[in-house]
């Protein structure tokens, strides 16, 4: 009976052991709990299938353990097993009869067919012995005709050989001619044995013109051996038919390596041609599926010839291994530097598999006559070098087009004149970034993929390195965006736009553009990359654990979070600059104490707005659209309404007193102190944001300005016309008004401070210089359409 060796019930169990002391006489020899069969564990005197089972024990067990509705539903399952052993039994002792019976009717019907076997094979035996005496006496009777044939067989092979000597220098004629030198060597060598035995007695003649017809063919070999215009395989072997015939070639050897090493530069890789060879990528480990252009093929063949070169060099000159090793190296190495310098250009997967399939038939060519030099070993270690110089050439192209993206500037034509088109950069830098990573990893995907047996090797390199390399080009890529932010757009780049503002514009509008694009390569781009590593470049591990993930993308989005919150900062710092430029040259060029009475609202005013209105458009094109917060209405009783002119004129229309001041200075404080407001938060990228915290940077410069400066009634009621206009068109265009509000009061109060005679405007003469500059602008407007 076999035992499985898998786990048993209870059941099946039993029935082994009981099967087991069925036929065992000896209760020892049973399975034991330490057997194979068994299973491991400690069987103690409850057991009911042990052989050290007690009845007594095993009742008290149940007695105390059980029930008396347990105890009558244990007798009714062991009576059922009980049942089911005897029929088992019963069914196995009728199998086993059955199997009794018909192994006892074999062995009666083996002992019927014996019978009368013994004389059969006496029979045989008498026919066996008859054949053999007639083999025999024909034997007898053909020996003597046998001798004379052999005999005469021999002396037909000897009339050959003589005739053969005799026809040798009319042969070495003919192989001169046709110059079959190879043939010529054959028969000569063939016949030297007859020639050192008779050669100066019966065939000294022969022998005579032979040996001159030879000297013709060493001649014409040496020649063959230095000659430039002959192959390297046929100088081979005519070094090869040289040494058969014992010239001494081992002088010739350092010349004809020498000349072997110079032909190694008509072996070198034309990385150009091979370009536009056909080569089947799906299935390169099928040979005749992979059609060869002309200059594939021709490389091939110069690469075999080579080989053989190689192959003939090691029978000709044994102790020349290390020198042919040396040579077969150079080729490769040679044949990967052609390729590292192939792939510093813009080139494909594709064409890269293809200069590798090149290189790995040269090596097995090579490999197969010269197997000491381990050439599949020495090209993976240079192969491991040209991926390396791929990857960084890739990452170094990408970089590159992204940066083209940014620099290249893009003009369009608008209200006659040029304006920067920061939204086709953008799209266009996102498209590069993206775009541009997937691209990168689908060609990395190609090589990954290829069954090419010098890259099945590299694979695990092949993931680190792009792992690695993405880590490395996005940390290179912010470095490059925080060069673009420090220095200024390039002359060469396009000389229209560093000319006057324009260059300016264009290149705070850049900054902008590389705010945005931070946040879209930590939000968009780092994820997307993430998941196409995870799903085909997974695994790796050649740069060891310990050294950590090569790819690890929650650094890269914090670099690019700061990025981005950096270049909208610097944004934000280069539009304030800009706009402090024109308030400081606005409050230093006139004399504001000799300042005349205002007419109208000042020019400065359009300047700062149209500031304001080229900030717009930027961020319009780049940043989206947020949430106006902070709106002010009449009964929200905000700083702004607090500091409405019922209080201000009745404190501003006092006597020019320092009293008079001293309480409007008081009063400023006690409101200020009274009810805060939130003048700058932290900027968002949206287009309120970032125009709000521009314009209250600029009312802060404002503020300082006019705080240097003393005024004369006239200079203050200017200062308060001009604020007074610009009311309105700020409060349009950021989404904290109350904020607003209150830095144009605090222009206001604090002009009054420095004020020699602070009388403000009549509200009615203010509403009309107000209107009248409105009507100007709407004019002006149609105008210019």
């Amino acid at each position: 009976m076999g035992v499985d060796d898998l786990p048993m019930d209870d059941k099946a169990k039993r029935m082994r052991d009981l099967l087991s002391s069925f036929y065992s006489p000896d209760p020892s020899i049973s399975p034991s709990p330490d057997s194979p069969s068994s299973r491991p564990q400690q069987i103690t005197l409850d057991d009911i299938n042990s052989t050290s089972f007690d009845p007594d024990h095993y009742m008290n067990f149940l007695v105390e353990k059980s029930n008396l509705e347990g105890l009558l539903q244990r007798h009714v399952e062991m009576a059922a097993e009980i049942k089911n052993l005897d029929t088992d039994l019963q069914m196995l002792v009728y199998e086993n009869y059955n199997k009794f019976i018909s192994a006892t009717d074999t062995i009666k019907r083996m002992k019927t067919n014996i019978v009368g076997m013994e004389s059969n094979m006496e029979g045989l035996l008498e026919k066996i012995m008859s054949v053999q005496s007639r083999s025999d006496g024909v034997n007898t009777s053909l020996f003597e005709k046998r001798e004379h044939i052999e005999k005469l067989h021999r002396t037909y092979n000897l009339l050959r050989k003589v005739q053969f000597i005799f026809d040798l220098p009319m042969r070495l004629g003919k192989c001169i001619k046709s110059e079959a030198y190879a043939d010529a060597v054959r028969f000569y060598i063939g016949a030297m044995p007859i020639f050192k035995a008779y050669g100066d007695s019966s065939f000294q003649d022969c022998k005579q013109a032979s040996e001159e017809a030879m000297a013709i063919i060493i001649k014409n070999l040496q020649g063959k051996l230095f000659s430039d215009s002959e192959s390297i395989q046929a100088r081979a072997e005519a070094a090869v038919l040289l040494k058969q015939l014992d010239f001494p070639v081992e002088s010739l050897k350092a010349r004809l390596l020498e000349k072997l090493a110079q032909s190694l530069e008509d072996l070198q890789l034309k990385t150009k041609e091979l370009s536009n060879a056909s080569v089947d990528s799906k299935d390169s480990s099928k040979e005749e599926s992979i059609p060869c252009s002309e200059p594939a093929a021709a490389h091939e063949a110069s690469v075999r010839e080579f080989a053989e070169a190689l192959r003939a060099y090691c029978v000709i000159f044994p102790d020349s291994e290390n020198q042919l090793v040396k040579l077969a190296q150079d080729l490769v190495t040679k044949h990967f530097e052609t390729t590292g310098e192939y792939v510093k250009e813009r080139i494909c997967s594709a064409e890269l598999l293809r200069v590798l399939r090149v290189i790995w038939k040269d090596v097995l060519l090579m490999d197969e006559v010269l197997h000491e030099a381990a050439l599949p070993d020495y090209s993976l270690e240079a192969a491991k070098v040209a991926v390396k110089q791929y990857v960084a050439s890739k990452f170094s192209h990408l970089l590159h087009d992204i940066s083209d993206a940014l620099t290249k500037v893009h003009v369009r034509q608008k209200d006659g004149g040029k304006e920067y088109s920061l939204q086709v950069v953008l799209e266009t830098s996102k498209k590069a970034v993206l775009q541009g990573s997937m691209d990168v990893l689908l060609d990395f995907r190609q090589i990954l993929e290829d069954n090419l047996e010098l890259l099945v090797n590299l694979k695990d390199l092949i993931i680190d390195l792009v792992q690695e390399g993405f880590q490395d080009f996005f940390r290179a890529l912010d470095d490059h965006f925080l060069l673009l932010s420090g220095r200024n757009i390039s002359p060469s780049q396009d000389q229209g736009l560093i000319e006057g503002t324009q260059g300016d514009k264009a290149f705070a509008g850049l900054v902008l553009v590389l705010a945005q694009l931070s946040v879209f390569i930590e939000q968009t781009a780092i994820p997307r990359i993430t998941e196409e590593i995870a799903a085909s470049f997974s695994g790796g591990g050649v740069r060891g654990y310990e050294n950590g993930p090569a790819f690890v993308p929650g650094e890269i989005c914090r670099i690019f979070r700061s990025a981005g919150e950096k270049f909208l900062n610097l944004y934000i710092k280069m539009r304030t600059q800009r706009i402090s430029l024109l308030l400081k040259k606005r409050f230093t060029t006139p004399n504001w104490i000799k300042h005349k009475e205002p007419r109208e609202v000042h020019m400065f005013v359009d300047l700062f707005l149209q500031e304001l209105g080229a900030i717009g458009r930027e961020v319009k094109q780049i940043l989206p659209q947020g949430l106006r917060r902070h709106r002010r209405n009449d009964s929200n009783g905000s700083t702004a309404s607090s500091r409405s002119n019922p209080l201000r004129e009745e404190k501003l229309t006092q006597s020019n007193t320092q009293r008079a001041r001293s309480q409007l200075l008081e009063t400023h404080l006690a409101k200020l102190f009274k009810q805060k407001v939130e003048i700058f938060t932290k900027v968002e990228y949206t287009q309120e944001s970032v125009v709000s915290t521009i314009v209250k940077l600029s009312l802060k410069s404002l503020q300082e300005f006019v705080r240097l400066q003393t005024f004369n009634r006239s200079g203050f009621q200017q200062i308060q016309l001009d604020i007074q206009f610009l009311r309105t068109p700020l409060k349009e265009n950021v989404e904290d008004e109350a904020a607003v509000d209150f830095l144009l009061d605090e222009v206001i109060v604090g002009a009054s401070e420095r004020c020699l005679d602070p009388i403000p405007l009549e509200p009615p003469i203010l509403d009309k210089l107000i209107q009248a500059k409105l009507a100007r602008t709407r004019d002006q407007i149609p105008s210019a359409s």
